[in-house]
């Protein structure tokens, strides 16, 4: 068996005492403080996170945006330089290859995130696509140590020791800048449902920037977070894991991804196959439920309707946030109506469960205004600390 794989950040963890995992081939923190505790700290103040383990793709050439708008079902065309997008990938069946971030540079250059798990699979899938474009496609991933600091206090922590005006960085966008004189690509993304940042940094840097952040933001709660904690962030937010909501046997049309399959764009790798599953209708539909008997629906699980098996469970978790237990189901779609009940086979019984909306939190305008009333007056108190060291280019 190959020996798992570590970031740069991994003597941390250790030092930290965190609980290690094999995820992916990775040795990686799956928790220090607890799983909810953390949870609570995004929510609430804001935590960091190592994503090292993420993949980074460069595609080069003067056909590039061809290319990527080739590989990808959403579309790379309305992209800015600076900006981001989210997409799936798609085999030539529908079936999901992985979903990535695509970040433009400018027409000859993007720079793509693909799933830890998949870096090699889908560098591969890359490379036999290129075909007759003129492009370069090259795995980065060694290069890069992969920081998020994800929660509603994430810019004005930042902000001290960054020499860029994070105020200015909009929602799925990116610059280079440095944090703590780091030359860093900053990014206003994450996968929380939070406000916050992913940094990229050379390796030799990350345990540098890993050390920093948590010592700025210690007076403010911030808190290394674990891998479990950011499945049930992203979980709650309703945001999907490939292997549970994506796969290659499960189109994003099936897992309520359509807004991001533009079928109206050119040829794409899956377009044939999606036009025909929208015209059909889907046979599945990805649907959200709460847990009314006893019991948490574990990914896998079976789900019944009047005893008959209808799909399964793909995630299902106790949501810190709502305290309940929740979880998604992919089943028929004929049979996917709201505040209909269903049956989970949990060890060979069945707990009643009732389908609902799959975005199980969103932050109110409330929580948004809350937030921005502690950091109006976090802001003072850091620029009173800092002062002339904060430089917004």
């Amino acid at each position: 068996m190959a020996e798992a794989k570590r970031t740069p950040l991994y003597e941390e963890h250790k030092a930290s005492k965190a609980k290690l995992i094999d995820f992916g081939g990775w040795e990686m923190p799956v928790q220090y403080a607890g799983v909810i505790e953390e949870h609570q700290t995004v929510r609430t103040k804001a935590g960091l996170f190592d994503v090292s383990h993420m993949g980074e793709i460069n595609v080069y050439g003067k056909e590039a945006l061809g290319f990527v708008q080739n590989l990808i079902t959403n579309d790379a065309s309305r992209l800015g330089d600076g900006e981001i997008l989210y997409s799936p990938m798609c085999y030539p069946d529908g079936g999901v290859v992985d979903d990535l971030l695509v970040y433009r540079y400018d027409s000859e250059h993007f720079f793509l995130v693909v799933n830890a798990s998949n870096t090699d699979k889908d560098y591969t899938w890359m490379l036999g696509q290129v075909g007759n474009f003129e492009v370069r496609v090259d795995n980065v991933t060694d290069r890069y140590a992969q920081l998020a600091l994800q929660g509603p206090l994430a810019e004005v922590i930042l902000q001290p020791i960054s020499n860029i005006d994070l105020s200015k960085l909009n929602y799925y966008t990116f610059r280079y800048g440095e944090i703590d004189g780091v030359p860093s690509l900053i990014s206003r993304t994450g996968y929380t449902g939070e406000d916050g940042f992913e940094i990229y940094v050379s390796p030799e840097y990350g345990r540098q920037l890993w050390r920093k952040i948590l010592e700025i933001g210690a007076p403010e709660g911030v808190q290394p977070i674990g891998l479990g904690a950011r499945d049930t962030l992203r979980f709650e937010a309703g945001l999907p894991l490939y292997g549970n909501e994506l796969g290659a046997e499960i189109s994003p049309l099936e897992a309520g991804l359509g807004s991001f399959v533009k079928l109206n764009k050119a040829e794409f790798v899956g377009k044939v196959a999606l036009e025909a599953q929208k015209e059909q209708g889907v046979p599945r539909k990805l649907v959200g439920l709460e847990m009314i008997g006893r019991g948490i629906a574990r990914s896998h699980y079976p789900l019944q309707k009047n005893g008959e098996e209808i799909g399964f469970i793909t995630s299902g978790s106790f949501s810190p946030t709502l305290n309940k237990n929740i979880a998604l189901g992919l089943i028929r779609a004929d049979l996917a109506v709201q505040g209909d009940m269903l049956d989970v086979l949990i060890r060979g019984k069945t707990v009643q469960a009732k389908i609902i909306p799959t975005l199980f939190y969103k932050r109110s305008r409330v929580e948004e205004q809350v937030a921005k009333s502690v950091v109006r007056k976090l802001e003072v108190k850091y620029h009173t600390s800092y002062g002339s060291s904060l430089v917004h280019a």
